[in-house]
């Protein structure tokens, strides 16, 4: 049987020690199977094993193989469509909903943090960067509206002290979010499963759901054994492939680049990032950065629609990393991967439920690190018959990609191309 490993990033080659987990080799009967140990599979499996539920969940590759071990590891509020866009289309009463929970997933990964003692290099404070007046003008926006849903951990930047924050010439200002902040995810993932096993849960790794048998006690098969449950979740976002039809014709794995550089040290970090806050831009194809544990630069950014991996990540990501620290000029980079995340069309999540017993969430749109965490309590919920704050998610308006499959790449692209060419105008 193949064995996945994880990509060569700096997660992998940093990662805590984990117990080896077998494949799935025999049949077996549970509550609920959940498919895919990333985010949303190891936090709907906690919640529901801290609820009583029995729970199995099934890795095609190993846990956080996906987005959730590759990922910037930022610590982001909100979707990626805010507040505002979404009570435009859905109107007060659902946004209210969906506007409280905004800023939940980022206190969910603390308190997991807490409770299972998860090492994961934890920090606080979260900076958007503007470039523009114009960006500038919307986080003076974006701030007035999260603190009408009682996010208040907020200051608004001005060029002094955004130089005070991070040693970047190219920013007019931003905004700190103290309730954001930055995390090595793969060992978030590697702690929350864990956890998961602490409860009596168990996790089969190298155990990919081949086939879906529907009905009132679905089955998931994998190529050596099968599971019988009561409930399925499905938590395999970017790396579900075609084993749910109707949840990939509406949406598209796309590629994001990350680069770290070797241990900067002490004085040089310091230089680069005083208080060491994670740092995104404001541009719609966005970059982002932070510190990590020992030192190093993590940089990342760039999009690759369909989820194509790029010849030379190092050359698409060096020049933005210069361009925001042109210091770092001689700096050796030691690991540069890709991962892909789920894009929607909306950007907004989709969660739903197919026939009485199969539950979903996915693409977050490159917003996932928080959404992931509350998607998973939301998920656990619905299980239990708590269904409001699930179904403020389930009725968004979602729709497929114009064109089907064939189509939904270059469509992408020539959207974010605009989007890009917005950007570097300035307008």
């Amino acid at each position: 049987m193949a064995n996945t490993p994880y990509p060569e990033s700096y997660y992998a080659a940093s990662a805590n020690p984990v117990p080896a987990r077998p494949a799935l080799q025999d049949d077996v009967e549970t509550d609920v199977c959940v498919i895919g140990a990333g985010y949303t599979g190891l936090s709907s499996a906690l919640f529901l094993l801290e609820n009583g539920f029995k729970v199995t969940v099934l890795e095609a590759a190993k846990v956080g193989f996906g987005a959730s071990g590759r990922n910037g590891g930022q610590i982001v509020n909100s979707y990626s469509r805010d507040i505002d866009v979404i009570e435009r289309s859905v109107g007060p009463q659902q946004a209210q909903l969906l506007g409280n929970m905004a800023f939940e997933g980022g206190r969910i990964i603390r308190e997991r943090v807490a409770k299972y003692q998860i090492q994961c290099d934890l920090k606080d404070g979260g900076v958007f960067a503007a470039l523009t007046a114009k960006q500038m003008g919307h986080l003076e926006s974006q701030k007035r509206l999260w603190e009408r849903f009682g996010h208040t951990q907020l200051e608004l930047l001005d060029q002094r002290r955004i130089r005070e924050v991070v040693a970047c010439e190219e920013y007019v200002g931003g905004m700190l979010d103290m309730s954001g902040g930055h995390i090595h995810p793969l060992n978030l993932a590697l702690g929350e499963a864990a956890a998961v096993e602490s409860l009596g849960g168990v996790i089969y790794e190298q155990s990919p759901a081949v086939r879906i048998e529907r009905g009132a006690s679905p089955v998931v098969h994998t190529p050596q054994g099968k599971v019988r449950a009561k409930f399925i979740i499905v938590a395999g976002n970017a790396y579900l492939g075609n084993l749910v039809p109707e949840l990939a014709a509406k949406s598209m794995p796309c590629g994001t680049q990350v680069i770290a550089t070797e241990a900067l040290g002490d004085e040089l970090a310091r230089s680069l990032l005083p208080q060491d806050y994670c740092v995104e831009d404001c541009n719609y194809l966005l970059d982002y950065y932070r510190l990590t544990g020992d030192k190093r630069l993590i940089f990342g950014g760039g999009v690759v629609y369909g989820a194509r991996d790029p010849a030379n990540i190092e050359a698409i990501i060096r020049p933005k990393m210069l361009k925001a620290f042109p210091q770092l000029k001689d700096v050796k980079i030691d690991y540069a991967w890709t991962g892909n995340f789920l894009l929607t069309l909306s950007r907004l999540p989709q969660v739903g439920r197919l026939g009485d017993n199969i539950y979903y969430s996915q693409g977050c749109s490159g917003h996932g690190v928080t959404y992931t965490h509350l998607a998973g309590k939301v998920l656990a919920e619905a299980l239990r018959g708590q269904a409001e704050r699930f179904d403020a998610f389930a009725d968004l308006p979602h729709y497929p990609f114009p064109g089907g499959q064939l189509l939904r790449t270059p469509f992408a692209a020539m959207g974010a191309w605009y989007y890009g060419l917005r950007d570097r105008l300035g307008f």
